[in-house]
């Protein structure tokens, strides 16, 4: 293990820290607080879910601070922010074990034991056990034959570092698959996304072509929604025999519901033969799959219904800030209750508003739409190059500003470029997971989200952080992150075996692939040959998918939203109307 010394203190590299540290906290404070209800959530999903991203986020600082500390020259006025290796080595410890635990065990387990419809907590940690048996003993079984390869690797010794090494090395290697891949798509969805919203017009023909999809899906969800709570109605009316047996949880199901038993549901639903639907022996298998359907759908139709909301939104703003180009003055209208403070508060005049929302934002976006896509070109360059030719890695020229001879220094400037280079190929990967279609239904809602979604996406980031960071530092020259604590912690153990030092070396080419499929709309290809097979949202796509008059369709179903003229309001006022009247009769 190397030696960082150095004669002066690091004081000043310590405050900062903390700092950071107390920025971060905040900042995935306010992340919980956008997404998740707190008031609402247990504390032992927060905690797991606060530190799930939380030390993902330490990571992003931790790269930068080692690449400083372990550069170590004579000129210590051009060095950046630098700690004692004892504590880099600490910190990385703490910030890979429990990232390991989370992502491997805590917070599966807890994922599961969310959505299990149980009501007992030793029922809800069975069915979390037994769902995430099968996903453990394939991982067991790669990890046993990995274990055999690492052993023969290093002459047969059966050491604790062995076992240890073959985790983190097939860990990172399977996490490295994974962010190779969502970080090609995001590096080519952002760029193009701030580009193509630049046009006004275009921006909102797009929302139009999106709307009769989005309106399809909210009403899918409400129906599917109110067939579950027929069921759970036509469950309140059994008084004797097996549902007896579960009176409590059938009532806890009309509370969630809201369904009183005074209102009479065979006039709200409709008559029909919900005696078929209910099997005659109610058992805690049944009730458990009907509660888990039941949260299931309410999360979905309040993830489509904020869709719809946000989509109609976002047309009238778009439409308003075209119709502006006349008067020069822009109005949004009356603020929603719902807005946020910074939405509530009115700093610009309707002429300043006007050209911001008409003339400055749209360029701007195009200047920082061609920025990221030259950063995403240098990464992809780098990923190409970093093997057969290092030194023509352009990431390592905006890292490495100042050498001391033959040794290379990282300033304080480098640090916050190596920042952003690990924000943006995180920001990256994370993107396309809202934008891939295979993960179960799962999405992040504003102050909704369902606990099992917020523990799946919180399990990505805490997955694909490391592997990234890493991944990142093999960009520069081997002087430079050959000396680091990350390399000693974890480059090592990747390196030792000549498989696990070449598909490090090699793999991250497989970033081309995504790169060219989203590049040349290749999903959008796959989807129309392979019917039904929807692997990523392709915006070129979403106009073409209900016809050449799909714009229109959705011009009038906005526009009806934005009059009050919608069939789902209409069907509301009516369902209204009817449980008022037999609640009088």
């Amino acid at each position: 293990m190397l030696h960082i010394t150095s004669s002066s203190s690091p004081v000043g590299s310590a405050i900062f820290s903390c700092i950071a540290l107390v920025v971060i906290s905040l900042v995935v404070l306010l992340i919980l607080r956008y997404y998740l209800p707190l008031r609402t959530t247990p504390a032992f999903y927060l905690i797991p879910i606060f530190f799930a991203l939380w030390l993902p986020t330490i990571v992003v600082i931790l790269v930068p601070v080692d690449l400083a500390s372990s550069a170590v020259t004579g000129d210590e006025e051009s060095r950046g922010i630098w700690l004692p290796e004892r504590v880099i080595l600490v910190s990385w410890r703490i910030s890979y074990w429990l990232t390991f635990a989370l992502t491997w065990f805590i917070l599966p387990i807890l994922a599961e034991y969310s959505d299990s419809g149980y009501r007992e907590p030793y029922d809800k940690f069975m069915y979390s056990v037994r769902s995430n048996a099968q996903f453990h003993a394939i991982v067991l079984g790669l990890g046993f034959v990995g274990l055999i390869y690492y052993v023969i690797s290093s002459g047969f010794s059966f050491k604790v570092d062995v076992i240890k090494g073959t985790i983190m090395a097939l860990a990172y290697c399977w996490g490295l698959i994974l962010a190779i891949y969502l970080m090609g798509h995001g590096l080519v969805s952002i760029p193009r996304r701030l580009m193509r919203g630049a046009s006004i017009s275009g921006r909102l023909r797009r929302l139009q072509s999106k709307a009769p999809k989005v309106y399809e899906e909210m009403e899918d969800s409400i129906t599917k929604l109110e067939d579950i709570e027929v069921q759970v109605a036509e469950l309140g009316r059994r008084k004797t025999g097996s549902a007896n047996t579960y009176r409590d949880w059938i009532e806890e199901l009309q509370e969630m519901a809201n369904l009183p038993e005074s209102q009479p549901r065979g006039t709200r639903f409709g008559s029909s033969s919900d005696n078929n639907i209910i099997p005659h022996v109610i058992t805690e298998k049944y009730l458990a799959d009907l509660t888990r359907k039941y949260v299931r759908a309410r999360h979905a139709r309040s993830r489509y219904v904020n869709a719809w909301s946000d989509l109609v939104q976002e047309a009238a703003e778009t439409q308003a800030i075209l119709d502006s180009a006349a008067s020069k003055k822009l109005d949004f209208g009356e603020v929603s209750p719902h807005a946020t403070f910074w939405e509530k508060t009115a700093i610009l005049t309707p002429y300043t508003r006007y050209l911001y929302y008409y003339q400055i934002l749209p360029y701007a976006q195009v200047l920082l739409g061609l920025f990221l896509a030259a950063a995403s070109a240098c990464i992809v360059w780098s990923e190409v190059v970093k093997f057969a030719f290092p030194k023509l890695s352009i990431i390592r020229l905006t890292v490495v500003h100042h050498w001391v001879g033959d040794k290379p220094e990282v300033g304080f400037a480098g640090q916050a470029i190596s920042s952003f280079w690990i924000c943006y190929m995180c920001a990256a990967a994370l993107i396309s997971m809202t934008e891939v279609k295979v993960w179960r239904g799962r999405a992040l809602v504003r102050r909704n989200t369902a606990h099992e979604s917020a523990f799946w996406y919180a399990m990505q980031v805490a997955k694909l952080t490391i592997p990234i960071s890493y991944n990142f530092i093999t960009f520069l020259s081997s002087q430079v992150y050959n000396k680091t604590v990350f390399y000693h912690f974890l480059g090592q153990l990747i390196d030792f075996t000549p498989l696990g030092r070449y598909f490090d070396d090699l793999f991250p080419v497989v970033v081309l692939f995504p790169v060219f499929a989203t590049l040349f709309g290749i999903y959008g290809r796959v989807k129309r040959i392979f019917v039904g097979m929807d692997v990523m949202d392709d915006e070129e796509e979403n106009g073409t998918t209900y016809g050449t008059g799909s714009w229109r369709e959705g011009r009038d179903l906005i526009s009806r939203e934005l009059g009050g003229n919608t069939l789902f309001h209409r069907r509301e006022d009516a369902l209204a109307r009817i449980g008022a009247a037999g609640t009088v009769g």
